[in-house]
């Protein structure tokens, strides 16, 4: 059910180009996945979604067993059917999520165990738990249990957490998946590029469908995770997807995409048009600032989107300032077919062997890690 052709791979920076089946439909790499944390992107529909062009979302393993619970879940016939999405679905572990409850987690070779965000109640979960509530949910593509290192992190922690990592792995691929669901292992060993390279070279050995690289993007300068992703993607297998985890500014897709990933995600976008900030090809644009207030143009020229094909920014700025959740919405729909149109150009770009020309374009337009 699942496979992975790589199509092409770029003659000036090594970037691929490929594509990723899977049992409810076919994703075209590299792809941004817009994040549906409690199985929604916030403020957008279904409908909105493909309208974007977004292939896969994600949900997460951790909130959705607090609320409303996988069991409900499962009885109303799976998330696709429960949140009304016919593509595929990647669900997190839920790893992360307990990770950043650090004063609320006990973590031991068992599981973690924390308290609900929610109520403050004891909950406990580990990689049989997380796969379990993974395999009620019936998403595609299903994350390991990992632990994730802090920055700064010493060395001695970061290699605890990352040969935990690996053996949590096993109990994951013990306990099992469902049929139709396929299993990605997560790189961890936080900044340490002799971990990173020991963590990656052991998760090559398996034959999975795909490999996470966590523990970036959590408070690192950018030219580190950078770094660590080409020790990363020189040690994990040429035919199998890499999915960056929880990176998806502009700068980041393409950076990430030269190093040679192919999926990546981010609650970026719908983040910053809740504050009423839009991607544009020249930076942030910040919608709600007094001088848009009679500014009569789009919120980007030439961009295809809904808002910008029927709204000003003058009035998406009149609805944030008036607490109109439609234009939360609007700027949400704008800056998720932004990141989509721009995985779109890079996907071309590939095929065209010019990926570092548009990355040198792009910088000289809107300049280098302004996100």
């Amino acid at each position: 059910m699942f496979r992975y052709e790589l199509l092409h791979v770029c003659k000036q920076t090594g970037a691929r180009r490929g594509r990723l089946h899977t049992p409810h439909g076919v994703i075209e790499t590299p792809v941004y996945m817009p994040v549906g944390t409690q199985a929604s992107v916030k403020t957008m529909s279904p409908l909105e979604l493909h309208e974007t062009g977004s292939q896969i979302i994600l949900a997460n393993t951790y909130h959705l067993h607090l609320r409303p619970g996988e069991d409900i879940v499962k009885e109303a016939g799976g998330l696709h059917r429960f949140m009304n999405w016919d593509g595929p679905i990647l669900t997190d572990s839920g790893g992360f999520q307990v990770f950043s409850l650090s004063e609320l987690r006990k973590v031991t070779e068992r599981g973690v165990e924390f308290r609900s965000h929610l109520d403050g109640s004891k909950m406990f979960m580990g990689p049989e738990e997380s796969m379990a509530v993974q395999r009620a949910l019936g998403s595609d593509i299903v994350m390991q249990f990992d632990e994730c290192s802090a920055w700064p992190c010493d060395e001695k922690k970061a290699e605890d957490a990352m040969y935990r990592t690996l053996r949590w792995l096993d109990r994951c691929m013990d306990f099992g998946v469902n049929e139709d669901q396929a299993l990605f292992p997560i790189v961890q060993g936080a900044f340490y590029e002799r971990l990173r390279r020991e963590c990656a070279r052991r998760m090559a050995k398996i034959d999975a469908v795909g490999y996470g690289i966590g523990g970036l993007s959590v408070g690192e300068p950018k030219d580190i995770m950078y770094k660590l992703l080409d020790v990363v993607c020189l040690e994990l297998p040429p035919d199998k997807p890499r999915y960056l985890m929880g990176v998806g500014s502009p700068d980041c897709l393409i950076e990430g995409a030269m190093r040679g990933v192919d999926m990546f995600d981010c609650v970026l976008a719908t983040r910053v048009a809740r504050n009423g900030t839009a991607f544009t090809v020249n930076g942030r644009l910040v919608v709600r600032n007094a001088k848009y207030a009679r500014d009569f143009t789009p919120v980007e020229e030439g961009c295809d989107c809904y808002c910008c094909r029927n709204f000003t920014r003058a009035y998406v700025r009149h609805l944030i300032k008036a607490d109109e959740i439609f234009g939360l919405r609007l700027l949400s729909v704008h800056n998720i077919r932004f990141l989509n149109r721009m995985m779109e150009e890079i996907r071309t770009a590939i095929e065209e062997d010019r990926l570092g020309d548009y990355a040198q374009a792009y910088y000289e337009k809107c300049g280098k890690d302004k996100w």
